[in-house]
């Protein structure tokens, strides 16, 4: 899996991806990398604002599942954000052209598709940790559906 593109472990497109490669993938644990550009949608005025490494951390963790579904053989699946806790940075910003690394590590997941990881952002003077929520549902599209169908009636 350290080899396949990162899109083959997202279930991102295009623009959206703002991870560049898997460095290490384990049971519990992911290491990504990826270098801050100027042009990312959520970057301003050339830099990418602390708050948006939260973002860069759900993607490392959709990698993980990503490639843990492409191990078993199965496909990339749709997976939610439930929330982030204890989220501290040392920094307001992460200017573009910063190499940074992202490491999230699995300590809780169910059967039923709950997660929780620990998450860290690093690059150079650079920390910034989250705790993540995650959902990831066996049939992304059912789920979908039901949901839309709900909130309806």
């Amino acid at each position: 899996m350290l080899n396949a593109p990162i899109h083959e472990l997202l279930p991102h497109a295009g623009d959206m991806i703002f991870l560049d490669r898997v460095t290490v993938l384990e049971s519990e644990r992911i290491v990504a990398a990826s270098t801050v550009r100027s042009d990312w949608l959520l970057c301003q005025q050339g830099a990418l604002p602390a708050w948006a490494a939260i973002e860069l951390m759900a993607q490392t963790v959709a990698a993980f599942a990503g490639g843990h579904a492409r191990l078993a053989g199965e496909p990339v699946k749709l997976g939610f954000l439930l929330g982030t806790r204890r989220f501290t940075t040392n920094t307001d910003i992460i200017p573009a052209g910063t190499e940074l690394t992202i490491e999230a590590r699995c300590s809780l997941q169910d059967e039923g598709g709950m997660g929780v990881f620990e998450c860290r952002l690093t690059a150079d003077a650079i920390l910034i940790e989250a705790r993540l929520n995650v959902f990831s549902p066996r049939d992304p599209d059912a789920y979908l559906q039901d949901a839309i169908e709900e909130s309806e009636t």
